[in-house]
């Protein structure tokens, strides 16, 4: 794709337009339609857009394989680690109210925490599986 420079030029005024679209619904998921999951697969696809058009090498030059299975296994285990410590202070898995002093504020802290443990993970495996299904060549 080196010849078409309009396509190369447009992916890369876009991509950090689609990554903050997608913070956007991440942080505000919890008071509008949204939340990680959303989140998570469109910042993944900013990157797989930037993906088609450099090719992987470039992708993973500027996202590792080891980055992205990294932030894969910390997402999940902030999720169980909310859970856990919910558990620790004397409530159900994931009954957020604990988490402050205000049940309202441990209900919002939980959801923020949750989404965003939620956001890592799917992006992270959504980049996982284009990874794998660019490079089955190899």
């Amino acid at each position: 794709m080196n010849d078409h420079i309009i396509l190369r030029t447009v992916i890369r005024v876009l991509v950090p337009f689609i990554f903050m679209y997608g913070l956007y619904v991440q942080f505000h998921g919890d008071y509008s339609p949204g939340g990680g999951f959303q989140a998570g697969v469109i910042c993944a696809a900013a990157f797989i857009f930037y993906g088609l058009v450099y090719g992987l090498p470039e992708t993973m030059r500027v996202i590792p394989v080891m980055f992205v299975r990294l932030t894969a296994s910390l997402g999940v285990l902030i999720y169980i680690s909310v859970g856990v410590i919910t558990m620790v202070m004397g409530e159900n898995f994931l009954n957020y109210s604990v988490l402050s002093e205000d049940p309202v504020r441990g209900q919002h802290l939980g959801i923020l925490i949750i989404e965003l443990s939620v956001g890592i993970t799917v992006f992270s495996v959504m980049m996982l599986i284009f990874y794998m299904f660019a490079d089955r060549s190899r």
